[in-house]
C-alpha cells in the first residue's frame, strides 16, 4: 500500500446539458493532473453534464457501457480521477452518480443517496436515490465517495468511517445562498467549511471537497474547493467563484498521529448504535 497520495481538485465552470464541451474541459484538466505529478483528480458534482438538469436528465444520462464511458475509461489510463454524471441504470434509472476510474476500468461508482428537496433544489423529481454507503480498498488507503447533500448527513461519514475509509471524496455542486455585504464568503460557505473540518477531525480522516464554479439559470456556485487533514487543517483551498486547480499530498502517517492521539473510532461500540437505532425505529412506528 502506498504510504502517500498526491490528489488534485479541477474546480471548473461545466457547461449545462454539454457532455462533449464538459468532456474537453475535464481532458485538459487530466493532462494538467499528469504534468503536476498528481495521482487522484477529483471534479465536483455532475461535472460532465452541469447540475440544473431537469428534463436533460435522460439526455445527457450514460450507461456503463455507453461510447462515452468508454472514452472516460480511456482518459483514466492517464490519470485515475473521480468525476460526476447522470448514470443510466439497466431498468431505466437515471442517478446522480460519481465515478471512480482507474487505468481504463470503472473502480468505484456511488450514487447519491440523499437528494435534496428544498429550496430551489428539485433533485428527486428527476433521479432515483442510491442505496448505500461504502467504502473501498485503493492502492493507498480505503476511501469512500459522498456526494453533496449526502456530507450534510452525518449518519453517511459515520459509515464509510466505520467501514475503514481513511479518505472521504466529496464532489459537490454548493450554490450560493446568503450572501451578506461585505462578506467574503456566503453562508452556505461558511457552513462547509465548518462540517468539513468538523468530519475530517472527529473521524481522524482525510477529505477532499471538490465545488464547482459558474452561474445556471441565474444561480451562482461558490467553489472553495479544499483538502483537509486528519487534524482539521486546510493542506489546500480554491479559490471563491473562479476556476481553479489545486494539489496536496496526503500522508497515512498523519492518520496514524492523529488516531494514536484520538482513538475515537477503536472505541466506537457499533452494535449499541445499532440496537439504539432500531429501537428508536421501531419507536416511531
Amino acid at each position: 500500500m502506498k504510504s502517500s497520495l498526491t490528489v488534485g481538485i479541477a474546480q471548473i465552470n461545466p457547461r449545462l446539458g454539454d457532455v462533449e464541451a464538459n468532456f474537453s474541459t475535464c481532458e485538459q484538466y487530466v493532462r494538467l493532473a499528469r504534468a503536476q505529478g498528481v495521482e487522484l483528480l477529483v471534479f465536483p458534482e455532475l461535472s460532465l453534464t452541469g447540475y440544473h438538469l431537469r428534463d436533460m436528465v435522460a439526455t445527457v444520462a450514460l450507461r456503463t457501457d455507453s461510447p462515452a464511458m468508454v472514452r472516460l475509461k480511456a482518459l483514466s489510463r492517464e490519470v485515475p480521477f473521480v468525476i460526476g454524471l447522470v448514470e443510466e441504470s439497466p431498468d431505466y434509472r437515471f442517478y446522480n452518480a460519481a465515478v471512480y476510474l482507474v487505468d481504463g476500468e470503472i473502480y468505484h461508482l456511488h450514487r447519491k443517496v440523499y437528494l435534496p428537496t428544498y429550496g430551489m433544489f428539485d433533485e428527486q423529481r428527476y433521479f432515483a436515490r442510491g442505496d448505500r454507503v461504502r467504502a473501498f480498498d485503493t492502492p493507498f488507503s480505503r476511501a469512500s465517495i459522498l456526494i453533496c447533500e449526502d456530507l450534510w448527513h452525518p449518519s453517511t461519514v459515520y459509515l464509510a468511517a466505520l467501514d475503514r475509509a481513511l479518505l472521504i471524496i466529496c464532489p459537490s455542486a454548493s450554490p450560493l445562498r446568503g450572501v451578506a455585504d461585505g462578506a467574503v464568503q456566503d453562508d452556505n460557505a461558511r457552513y462547509w467549511e465548518l462540517i468539513n473540518r468538523m468530519y475530517a477531525e472527529t473521524f481522524s480522516l482525510f477529505l477532499v471537497y471538490a465545488n464547482r464554479v459558474g452561474f445556471e439559470d441565474g444561480v451562482g456556485f461558490w467553489g472553495g474547493s479544499e483538502i483537509l487533514d486528519p487534524f482539521g487543517r486546510c493542506l489546500a483551498k480554491g479559490r471563491y467563484y473562479e476556476e481553479d486547480f489545486l494539489t496536496a499530498e496526503l500522508s497515512l502517517d498523519v492518520v496514524r498521529r492523529k488516531r494514536v492521539a484520538s482513538p475515537l473510532l477503536r472505541d466506537e461500540d457499533i452494535s449499541l448504535t445499532i440496537k439504539e437505532l432500531m429501537r428508536i425505529r421501531d419507536d416511531n412506528r
